[in-house]
């Protein structure tokens, strides 16, 4: 990754971390402000709030800055912060903020790192060092900012026998002030220096030193603002000091890193490597520092922690280093702000150290790379025409079943590889490339070693000087799966062409049988008993639904009527067929002269052999028109409409179950009086079924709108009127059947033939 790049991916990682702990810390002034406010006033901590709310919106201040000026109204000493009318290159503001920013830190080290950000930066210094004393006069380093891990670990025990500079500050409890080396750490010859006692209660605990880059004029007013901050060191010099790395010299190089970068120590009992340092952008990339108390793999990356670790131990026991493109390896990360680690290197670095680097932002140069390795078909390849030689990449020995060992064969010698019928195809590419100038491709059949065949795409261009061709340069691709695949799928595409071809013919064969047994209109005709007939069928709205409903009207001997209708589940040939079978069976079944009852179980065994597996549901009545008298036997199908002096009702039918569904089933029977003028409608389905809703509001439907066609006593124009209200709206086949007994008086049709059907 460039550095650009490096940086604008972590800028704003290191800008939010910022922002985090600057919004703690003015949390942080925001309570110390507002408890004094509630001692002095004595108010509660919600009035409190209110007031210095209030305040500021008056006064014109910031929240953060009126806070400031309470706070500073009550600390103590006066001397550590500007007098009010004294010049301060740092205003009493900005160093109580800073003060509230260093006392929330977790530690000494990001303290002293917040110390010189936000207080002694703006100064001009480039450095900070916190030293504790410690046993016999020494000094112990605490913490320090701006300084390298090399130069830390240098000075990070001082002797008794200090640098005079800093025990000056030490004896004289005063701070030194100093243009110079003076032996000190940091910056070279000629740099400034500012040792200062850190006191408690009037007692040194410890010793700063601050660093300038060059030469300073140490004015009243910096002083006492580099006084004020390190008042601010002294509180947090107890704080857990910071950990340093054991490999300095690894810490400094991982500093000057631009893009994350970590360093990993192996060891203690569970073996298990921990965090031992994170360069800057690393600690923005995993959302700050982490406690001194877990520094584990899991803790600094709770979602690739598992995957990291296996690279870190194949690193230490290969001694050789991993890479991985991305973790995790597959998916993504949910709740992960950064989203996967692109690039991952792991390096082994000594016994006991691993180096883990990664990008956070895709750089499109190693992108393209990795994109090109997972080309492992592919090869180039360059022919000298002049004397020179052939030089192949180490994916093409590959491609033609050669080991390194073998030398490579020009383009021009491929003949004795190819197969005998591309051999016109290979001269014709050869042709383009040497006498045509221009570059062209081709695909050749090869045969290896093992005299399998292989489809190798050969794409070249010819090297020109002048009017001469010096060498050819071109790629190779291993396009074997490509055309194994594009024989399968035209295989598949003959198949499916085929599967279709035949789909269509079953469905016309459904098509027409379901037209010639059941038409879609059937004039009307009367029978005998005073009965008029009429019926339709109403295919679905979509044509491949080619449905198993039917209709019935067959005159028996002896003078009754049979009336049925029935629906087989499904669609296709199979139901067609099926309601073939069912209606054949019925009708052969009703010359038998048994009731409705008998023909419905006679019915259900038929459906329970022949069916397939296919259930139905049906109604069989049949009408006397010696006493007028109606017997009806009902498997699960819908109930049947009376209309009579202009009112309409449903016949409540038996609840027997579907044909098909179990054997030797009993259906039960009912028996109605039709009388002159009535008309009773026998219907499937599809006539009130509605999407979305029961059968309940459908067949409630039919009652209203029956009762308001009832004035048409033609049953042709019963019918018809029905189907064109649309009461169903499932695009379902519907069969309808209206019979009608005459009054007396009503003029008759022709007698038809009593053995025919409808």
């Amino acid at each position: 990754m460039s550095d650009g790049s490096a940086e604008n991916g972590f800028a704003g990682l290191v800008a939010e971390n910022r922002r985090l702990c600057a919004e703690l810390a003015r949390r942080h002034l925001l309570d110390l402000a507002t408890g004094v406010l509630a001692a002095q006033l004595g108010l509660s901590t919600a009035d409190a709030v209110e007031h210095l709310t209030a305040l500021a919106a008056a006064t014109g201040l910031t929240a953060e800055d009126l806070a400031a000026d309470v706070v500073n109204a009550v600390a103590g000493p006066r001397d550590v912060l500007p007098a009010p009318d004294a010049p301060s290159p740092l205003p009493a503001r900005r160093l109580r903020r800073t003060a509230a920013a260093a006392e929330v830190a977790p530690g000494v080290g990001e303290a002293a790192r917040t110390l010189l950000e936000e207080g002694l930066a703006p100064l001009g210094a480039d450095s900070l060092w916190l030293w504790r004393c410690a046993d016999a006069g020494s000094l112990r380093l605490a913490g320090h900012a701006g300084v390298g891990a090399v130069e830390a670990a240098a000075w990070r025990s001082i002797p008794p026998a200090a640098p005079a500079a800093l025990r000056a500050a030490l004896d004289g409890n005063a701070p030194v002030w100093l243009d110079g080396d003076a032996g000190l750490p940091g910056a070279g010859p000629g740099a400034a220096r500012a040792v200062l006692p850190l006191r408690r209660r009037g007692t040194v605990v410890g010793v700063a030193l601050v660093g300038w880059p060059g030469p300073r004029d140490f004015e009243p007013p910096l002083r006492r603002a580099v006084a004020g901050l390190m008042d601010v060191a002294v509180a947090i010099l107890d704080r857990p000091d910071a950990d340093e790395p054991g490999a300095p010299v690894l810490a400094d190089v991982l500093d000057a890193l631009v893009t994350p970068a970590v360093l990993l120590r192996t060891g203690g009992h569970t073996g298990a490597p921990v965090l031992e340092h994170a360069n800057e952008a690393a600690a923005a990339a995993l959302g700050g520092p982490l406690p001194a108390d877990d520094r584990s793999l899991p803790r600094a990356f709770p979602h690739v922690h598992d995957e990291l670790a296996r690279l870190v131990l194949r690193a230490r026991l290969t001694r050789h280093p991993q890479h991985a493109a991305r973790l995790p390896t597959t998916g993504r990360v949910p709740g992960a702000p950064l989203g996967p680690l692109l690039d991952v290197r792991v390096l082994p670095a000594g016994a006991d150290r691993t180096l883990v680097l990664w990008h956070a932002v895709g750089d499109p140069g190693i992108a393209a790379g990795r994109a090109v390795a997972r080309l492992q078909s592919v090869a180039t390849f360059q022919d000298s025409l002049t004397g020179g030689d052939t030089v192949w990449s180490e994916q093409a020995y590959a491609i033609f079943g050669m080991t390194r060992d073998e030398a490579p064969l020009p383009l021009l010698a491929l003949r004795g590889r190819v197969h005998p019928e591309d051999g016109e195809v290979l001269t014709e590419l050869l042709r383009t490339l040497t006498e045509g100038h221009s570059g062209g491709q081709a695909v050749l059949r090869t045969l290896l070693p093992d005299n399998s065949v292989r489809h190798v795409r050969v794409a070249a261009e010819p090297l020109l000087e002048g009017d001469t061709v010096t060498g050819l340069v071109g790629v190779y691709q291993d396009v074997s799966a490509t055309r194994r695949t594009e024989v399968a799928l035209t295989a598949t595409f003959d198949h499916l062409n085929a599967v279709r071809s035949q789909a269509e013919l079953r469905h016309q064969l459904a098509l027409q049988l379901q037209r010639a047994i059941v038409p879609e209109v059937t004039a009307l005709r009367e029978l005998p008993g005073d009965l008029s007939v009429a019926a339709r069928y109403r295919p679905a709205a979509e044509e491949y639904q080619v449905g198993g409903d039917w209709y019935d009207v067959l005159p028996l001997p002896g003078g009754k009527v049979l009336v049925a209708v029935g629906d087989i589940a499904g669609h296709g040939i199979d139901s067609v067929t099926g309601m073939v079978a069912l209606r054949n069976a019925q009708r052969a079944l009703a010359f038998t002269g048994r009731p409705p009852g008998e023909l419905m179980g006679w019915l259900n065994d038929v459906t329970l052999r022949t069916g397939g597996g296919s259930t139905a549901t049906a109604v069989c009545a049949l009408y006397d028109p010696g006493d007028h008298s109606l017997v009806w036997s009902s498997a699960g199908h819908l109930p049947l409409l009376l209309i009579r002096d202009g009112r309409a009702r449903l016949l409540e039918p038996p609840q027997d179950i579907l044909l098909g569904a179990v054997p030797s089933y009993t259906y039960a029977e009912r028996r109605a009086e039709l009388r002159p003028g009535d008309t009773l409608l026998l219907y499937t389905d599809g006539l009130v079924e509605r999407r979305h809703e029961g059968l309940g509001p459908g067949l409630a439907r039919l009652v209203t709108t029956a009762e308001r066609i009832a004035g048409q006593e033609s049953p042709e124009l019963l019918v018809d009127g029905l189907l064109g209200t649309a009461l169903g709206d499932t695009d379902d086949d519907t069969s309808l059947v209206a019979v009608r007994v005459r009054r007396p008086g009503e003029g008759r049709l022709p007698e038809v033939n009593p053995a025919a059907g409808a």
